[in-house]
Order: C-alpha cells, then structure tokens, then sequence
C-alpha cells in the first residue's frame, strides 16, 4: 500500500516556447518529467499567493481593515486588464 496525498490527472495547455524549455530543463536534469516541473510550479505558485495574501491581510489590518465595496471597485478597475470587467465571486472554486 503507498501513502500519500491523492493525485489527479489533468490536462494543460502552455506556449510550444514554454515547453521546450521544460524538456531543456528535464534533458539537463534540473527536472525529472514534465508532470514533476508542473506539480513543483504550482506548489511554488501557491505558496507565492498564500504569502501575498497573508501580506495584503496584514496591511488591511494595519490600515482599517477589509477593503469597502467601493475600495474593491476601485482597486479592480486599476488591476484589470483594460475593456475586461471583473466577475465577483460567489465562492471558492473546487
């Protein structure tokens, strides 16, 4: 029997550009496969926005604490790629 967290396969579209220079990495054995490289930048990925996220938690306590609706307006209106509205939330995806 393996313990171990349970996996699930998936399938991912990335630039021809980014994947050669996946095997480049894999070839020079900086990586063990494609699927070892990917799991490694999420894991990177999400730790990166649970720190970003505890930073922006902290500052908000610092300064007042959660952004107002029209705070938030406003801070997607500046973040948002031009012409794209942002689509609220209604919850966390699974």
């Amino acid at each position: 029997m393996v313990f171990g967290m349970a996996t699930t396969k998936i399938t991912i579209t990335v630039e021809n550009h980014q994947l050669e220079e996946i095997r480049a990495l894999i070839a020079a054995g900086a990586a063990a496969s494609v699927s070892a490289f990917v799991k490694h930048a999420v894991g990177v990925s999400l730790s990166d926005a649970a720190g970003w996220r505890e930073m922006l938690e902290d500052a908000l306590q610092q300064t007042g604490g959660p952004l107002t609706k029209k705070e938030r307006a406003w801070a997607d209106t500046l973040l948002s790629p031009h012409g794209q509205k942002r689509v609220p939330r209604k919850g966390k995806a699974a």
